[in-house]
């Protein structure tokens, strides 16, 4: 007998710079859950950008949150308590491209004053040069995130050099206040070569994926998926799919 399918928030709410892309990412989760319904591990997703989705009793009813493009101050001091506990129960977030700009601990309206949002995502966003072709390189080849193409939705590490695990890549790079690695819990599975491309600031080592348990829950970000043409590559795609289903506790490493 299939397991029942659990159920995704696809969250999207932008108090901030608002991505062209938003509408490419929610139709290609919206595929991936479609393409899960034949699979062992099915899920339904839900869009919203309702902020008052954000309650215990509501969050209740997801095992992933999916942070879509989120930016600035989106929840409130209340929402970011419902998602805290949504966390701390066991829930899993996945982070696409700009959920490190989200609820900053700095400037203006600030509800997150002691950062705990960034700590949960692994990163704090400092800035991009503009959008060029650049060197991404597999940190972590054997985790179920980076290696698995599942359902034909990924295509796991086929698109990488075998030698080396590296590929190009066109985005927009993200520069982050400090490298997500100075956080012990924070493993990362991907990051970009600064001499690659220009106007990188963390030097030789520069991560934009990982993955890390979190009070409780599991956390996958990625800083890739600026372009609608991310929503319909089979690398990215699949290792958005495999996010999803290693926060839901439904792979393991």
């Amino acid at each position: 007998m299939a397991a029942p399918p659990f159920r995704v928030l696809l969250f999207s709410k932008t108090a901030g710079y608002r991505h062209a892309s938003i509408p490419a990412a929610l139709s290609a989760l919206t595929r991936l859950s479609t393409a899960s319904t034949t699979s062992s591990t099915p899920f339904t997703v839900h869009a919203s950008e309702d902020a008052s989705l954000f309650t215990p009793e509501s969050l209740a009813g997801y095992r992933v949150i999916v942070l879509v493009h989120v930016s600035g101050t989106f929840l409130s001091a209340s929402q970011l308590g419902a998602l805290q506990s949504f966390v701390r129960g066991g829930g899993g977030v996945v982070g696409v491209h700009t959920a490190s700009v989200g609820m900053p601990s700095d400037g203006e309206d600030i509800v997150d004053e002691d950062g705990w949002y960034q700590r949960m995502v692994g990163a704090s966003f400092a800035g991009h040069p503009e959008p060029q072709m650049g060197v991404i390189k597999v940190e972590d080849a054997t985790h179920p995130i980076m290696a698995r193409g599942l359902r034909g939705l990924g295509d796991g590490l086929e698109s990488f050099d075998d030698d080396t695990h590296r590929r190009r890549w066109f985005d927009e790079w993200y520069n982050f206040k400090e490298s997500p690695r100075t956080l012990s819990y924070v493993h990362v599975l991907l990051s970009v070569e600064e001499a690659s491309y220009q106007g990188g600031t963390l030097g030789d080592d520069h991560p934009l994926i990982w993955c890390h348990e979190f009070e409780g829950g599991r956390v996958f970000h990625t800083a890739l998926g600026h372009l609608d043409a991310a929503y319909v590559d089979e690398m990215f795609m699949g290792q958005v799919l495999n996010g999803i289903l290693w926060t839901a506790k439904m792979i393991n490493v």
